[in-house]
């Protein structure tokens, strides 16, 4: 059965919300494009569950960003997704870039897999898994 548009339109406003609150370092608004019972997981910095994981998750980002003055772009596309009732999976490329100094560097393209559930207050990601091209170490922009 083919998405809806409305499935569609949340789904893809649930991604860009969740990599833009990352950027600007909303911890909150990143906490809530998740479910409870969350999963994330980054070849980078690690595994965190439930909502705690994922605010130690984005304040970590967002302290990392505060340490050395840099921006975060995590730019999402190519999107797909296969919805089967109340569960959808999203699968997109991701293009992760750091500006610090006015020299702007491509981490590592990648993809991530997500798996959302429709709750009462909207499409949620219960899991995240992302998968880089190039691992690196987050010591490698940490400590510029």
């Amino acid at each position: 059965m083919p998405i809806s548009i409305e499935d569609r339109v949340a789904l893809e406003d649930l991604i860009v919300r969740y990599a833009t609150s990352l950027d600007a370092c909303d911890v909150e608004s990143v906490v809530d494009c998740f479910t409870e019972d969350c999963e994330l997981e980054t070849p980078i910095m690690g595994r965190f569950q439930g909502h705690d994981g994922i605010r130690r998750f984005a304040a970590d980002t967002g302290r990392y960003r505060a340490e050395k003055g840099g921006q975060f772009r995590h730019v999402v596309s190519n999107m797909r997704f296969k919805v089967d009732g109340e569960k959808a999976q999203i699968l997109c490329y991701l293009l992760d870039w750091l500006t610090v100094d006015g020299k702007c560097e491509l981490l590592s393209p990648g993809e991530y897999d997500c798996e959302a559930v429709r709750t009462a207050e909207g499409w949620k990601l219960k899991s995240r898994v992302v998968k880089m091209d190039v691992k690196f170490s987050a010591d490698r922009w940490a400590s510029r």
